[in-house]
């Protein structure tokens, strides 16, 4: 048998491996030897440090991977895992990453869209913040302290322990981690009457670029103003967020009515909709999300109302009477069982908010735009049309309905700026089953030409899109070297509009180096922006 020999591009694509592998080994031995050096207990964060030679470091990677398409071999992985028990094991870990040339990636919850929390292009070590969750409620205050680590669900249970009057704004998905989700804006089925998480951060504990734990009052006015929806990881790593808790009513009703577009007109009420919950009080909140079993297309109707259940009745067969809502759809329950409703769980056993993990994971493209005037009822028909396609079996179209206190907040309050004039947040979340993998190209090209579909109707100038739905498809950073402010603008004016401005100032303010950095960082400049 004849065998051929390795061609050279063969011979110095091996070579360039082997230099990579042992160059990232070397970084790997430096950084260990670097903590060891600079923690005064090497044991106590020994115990923390996972490489690849431990036999836990592959589960824990995995544990909080949300998106599948980022748990295939080739996608990178870090030299090194942190989970840190205290935020003072944070600071060597710093100092260390940046003696050593190595890259940190923040992670909470896991459910960054484009794994950005645990995914590099260079070397990196994720600081998984695990074990950072506790969550301290102070219900004479109606304040608690929340580890970032924590997920949203645990929040909810947390605080109806301590009260049955207290809640939240934060996320409809309960495994979602409070330190993306803050430091991203966060909404959930409070939005319309309390506004964002991030709305309603008071107080928070940050790590920066030198290594400092700062607060409120030391890191200042607008590195806090930044944090709160500006994308966190982009000027350091907050440890806990102090929120402000809101009141509550005895009674939360729910609803979920489905109708299909086949037979029940569900086209007809869903174009309806969009002119009813944006207007509707804020005490309403009712979604839509629309999806295809086999060749049905369903239109899902949900809402939490903070009142009872005749009250709603009665307003909404005054306001939206084409939806035939009756006494006998819906459910009263307490404010705590509401969040498991609306995350379509059941209410029964409550403790299932405590739960990490999440159900029915698959592989996930993610699209989010602003809708500033009602779709025509043609757009909703080419997006029925859409979805009856192969490739979108398991896409959903997911619709946040905006107004109400949403309507009242500035849009410069917080880095988040998608307030006065939008209707509601539309998603399109395209999933797809592991076992189609290899497909993958295929669903990628399909959420790509739903996004392209709806341009004529959705905002323009720029397209704005939502920062928790990341989309790296709207542009990046360089991945190496620096990024200029007209380039990071592609991306950064979609998320934050004309506050991208003032997070540039403050990113070349606290971190004019660029340390914490990925595809879509908040980038420094050399100059204040009022140059560029």
């Amino acid at each position: 048998m004849k065998i051929t020999p390795p061609s050279i591009s063969t011979l110095s694509l091996i070579f360039l491996v082997l230099t990579w592998s042992t160059s990232w080994a070397d970084e790997q031995d430096d950084f260990l030897a670097c903590l060891s050096q600079q923690c005064d207990n090497y044991a106590s964060i020994s115990a923390v440090v996972y490489t690849p030679a431990n036999s836990s470091y592959t589960s824990i990677l995995d544990s909080s991977i949300r998106n599948t398409r980022f748990l295939s071999e080739s996608t990178p992985k870090p030299q090194v895992i942190i989970t840190p028990v205290y935020e003072t094991q944070i600071p060597p870990v710093i100092s260390c990453a940046k003696q050593t040339g190595l890259e940190i990636r923040t992670r909470s919850g896991g459910h960054d869209m484009e794994g950005l929390s645990y995914v590099a292009q260079v070397p990196f070590v994720i600081i998984d913040l695990v074990n950072l969750s506790e969550v301290t409620v102070d219900v004479e205050n109606k304040t608690a302290w929340v580890g970032a680590g924590a997920t949203t669900g645990v929040v909810y249970y947390r605080i109806a322990e301590k009260s049955s009057a207290l809640g939240f704004p934060g996320a409809i998905c309960t495994t979602v981690g409070v330190g993306g989700h803050y430091g991203g804006g966060g909404y959930g089925a409070l939005l319309r009457k309390y506004g964002l998480a991030g709305d309603n951060v008071v107080d928070a504990r940050i790590v920066n670029a030198n290594g400092t734990i700062l607060d409120r009052a030391s890191m200042g006015e607008d590195l806090f103003w930044a944090i709160r929806g500006g994308c966190a990881a982009s000027f350091g790593v907050v440890t806990a967020w102090k929120i402000q808790l809101v009141d509550v009513p005895e009674t939360v009703t729910v609803f979920s009515i489905v109708r299909t577009v086949e037979e029940q007109n569900a086209t007809q009420l869903w174009e309806r909709w969009q002119y009813v919950a944006p207007q509707a009080e804020k005490d309403l909140f009712v979604g839509v999300i629309v999806y295809r079993v086999n060749t049905t297309v369903f239109v899902n109707f949900f809402s939490a109302y903070q009142g009872g259940a005749d009250s709603l009745v009665s307003y909404m067969q005054e306001i939206f009477p084409e939806l035939g809502l009756v006494r006998e759809d819906c459910t009263e329950m307490s404010w705590v069982e509401s969040t498991l409703f609306s995350n379509q769980m059941p209410i029964d056993p409550l403790d299932a908010l405590l739960n990490r993990t999440q159900p029915g994971l698959r592989q996930l493209k993610a699209k989010s735009d602003y809708v500033r005037t009602a779709l025509p009822l043609e757009a909703i028909e080419g997006m029925v049309s859409m979805l009856r396609e192969p490739e979108a079996d398991e896409t959903i179209y997911y619709m946040v309905p905006y107004g109400g206190r949403m309507e009242e907040i500035s849009e410069s309050f917080t880095p988040f700026p998608h307030r006065a004039g939008a209707l509601y947040k539309l998603a399109g979340l395209t999933y797809w089953q592991d076992s189609e993998a290899a497909d993958a190209d295929s669903y990628l090209s399909w959420s790509r030409r739903y996004y392209e579909y709806m341009t004529p109707y959705v905002s323009s100038s720029p397209r704005e899109a939502y920062l928790n739905y990341r989309d790296l498809d709207i542009g990046v950073n360089n991945v190496v070297g620096e990024t200029s402010y007209e380039q990071a603008s592609i991306w950064g004016k979609p998320y934050y509009k004309d506050n991208f401005d003032r997070l540039v100032q403050v990113k070349t303010a606290v971190d004019p180096e660029n340390f914490f950095r990925n595809e879509q960082s908040i980038p420094p400049v050399a100059t204040t922006v009022a140059d560029i």
